[in-house]
């Protein structure tokens, strides 16, 4: 079934009654200076230095991750082959 025209119009109007209403009841309103002076404090940019020596950091991460992937892959492979094996025996 498809609604009509006018009750989908009516929806619309009903929608955007309600979020007019919405905007003229919630009024943007401005936090303490004191709260915005704390939240900059803790909120800081790194320095050049330092983001150089995370990108350094990374590179050794990506190692071990995909060092920790390549063992699982010959885990996983190795378990396969002893499945298919021992599978193949109680046949």
């Amino acid at each position: 079934m498809t609604k009509s025209k006018k009750e989908i119009t009516n929806t619309d109007d009903q929608l955007f009654a309600l979020e007019e209403h919405l905007a003229g009841t919630l009024k943007p309103i401005t936090p303490p200076k004191e709260l915005v002076v704390r939240l900059r404090d803790r909120i800081r940019f790194p320095q050049p230095e330092e983001i150089v020596s995370r990108l350094g950091n990374w590179r050794r991460l990506f190692l071990v991750y995909g060092g920790v992937m390549s063992g699982l892959l010959v885990i996983i492979t190795v378990a396969r082959a002893l499945f298919y094996l021992v599978g193949r025996r109680q046949m």
